[in-house]
């Protein structure tokens, strides 16, 4: 069983960074993205960034040249946030998924709190 464990995350002024981490275990399959969505008040949850195994990298619009997305290793994806804003504050979720026969299958962190606010 797939299990994502994230840390990072909290308070941080308007301008400020914060970096969260999301270390996976019970990855039996070899090929899979690992990534990041959010979910702002009173909106739907939204892509942040995924970085697949092979290096290819996907950004939300909204953080595009602000956030930057890495992998330490193949089950660890991290996420530097720069230049936050107020509208950033919501639960960011690890993510992690598969297809399999054209199936997508995701697997998800229990979420961590972002809060941007003077």
């Amino acid at each position: 069983q797939v299990q994502l464990v994230e840390s990072g995350g909290g308070l941080v002024q308007p301008g400020g960074s914060l970096r969260l981490s999301c270390a996976a275990s019970g990855t039996t399959f070899s090929s899979y993205t690992m990534g990041w969505y959010r979910q702002t008040p009173g909106n739907q949850r939204e892509l942040v960034a995924t970085s697949t195994n092979g290096g290819i990298i996907d950004y939300g619009a909204s953080v595009k040249g602000r956030f930057t997305i890495s992998r330490d290793t193949k089950n660890i994806v991290n996420l530097q946030m720069n230049s936050l804003q107020p509208e950033d504050t919501g639960v960011y979720y690890c993510n992690l998924f598969r297809f399999l026969l054209a199936v997508r299958t995701d697997y998800w962190g229990q979420g961590t709190q972002v809060t941007v606010s003077s």
